[in-house]
């Protein structure tokens, strides 16, 4: 079943700094993720908030992703707090009919 994973964080840096933690050589580490299809990054600059949105393919890649090296440099990233992880199980058949990209999968590198 696919699985949804959203992360949100808290930062405390300027605009500027936040632009270069998340640039495009960067985010190309995600082509590695096992099982994940996609990513959608976010970004509220009124409330100095980010994250992300990942669609997996499965709950335990899902799961695996939580638990691995690259959630956990998420959380420790410096001046960001308030960090919140969570996975949700996608309602396919009501998703489709509402446009979601399910069938959707990112490039490999």
């Amino acid at each position: 079943m696919a699985t949804i994973v959203q992360i949100n964080f808290d930062y405390d840096v300027s605009e500027d700094e936040l632009e270069q933690r998340s640039n495009p050589e960067r985010a190309r580490i995600f082509q590695s993720v096992e099982g994940l299809c996609w990513k959608v990054w976010l970004r509220d600059a009124d409330r100095r908030e980010s994250g992300g949105i990942y669609l997996f393919e499965t709950r335990a890649s899902a799961q695996a992703y939580v638990d691995g090296p690259i959630a956990a440099a998420v959380c420790k990233l410096p001046d960001s707090s308030n960090h919140s992880i969570k996975i949700f199980d996608v309602r396919e058949n009501v998703s489709a009919v509402t446009g979601a990209p399910l069938g959707h999968r990112m490039p490999r590198g």
